[in-house]
């Protein structure tokens, strides 16, 4: 883990702590209307995918597979969206949305669609905990702060 990476502010704000993989922070974002989850590779200064080195690339694409197995498994979507847009947060992140023929935005793209509607605590809790559980062999940590 690098001691210089810090989490982008947005995303600090919008995102809950699930764990850390190898390389990426994993996040929950604060809106129950999807099933919404962020990897965020711990290299600052780093905003596309082609800036990573190739370990790194690699080890992100093993990561967000890791992390799209585990969400099929646990709320099997009609079509699980993952995608690195970062036009308002420039820290490389990268979406992983499960979605359902029956979600409020649906067919359109989540992203600024509806405002959030947060997780009350516990159901926050138990989201993570099931993920956690799912991703047991991959999560190294929580990360820090």
């Amino acid at each position: 883990m690098l001691t210089n990476f810090t989490l982008h502010p947005q995303l600090r704000q919008d995102a809950l702590a699930v764990g850390r993989f190898e390389l990426s922070w994993l996040l929950m974002m604060n809106d129950s209307q999807y099933p919404w989850f962020i990897l965020v590779p711990q290299r600052p200064e780093v905003s596309e995918i082609h800036q990573l080195g190739e370990g790194d690339r690699l080890q992100l694409l093993r990561e967000s597979c890791a992390l799209a197995e585990a969400l099929s498994a646990i709320y099997r979507p009609d079509k699980l969206n993952v995608a690195s847009i970062g036009n308002r947060v420039p820290q490389l992140h990268v979406h992983h949305v499960a979605r359902y023929q029956t979600d409020r935005a649906w067919p359109a793209p989540v992203w600024g669609k509806f405002d959030p509607l947060p997780y009350d605590e516990a159901d926050a809790l138990a989201h993570i905990d099931r993920l956690r559980r799912q991703l047991v062999m991959w999560l190294v940590a929580e990360p820090a702060g």
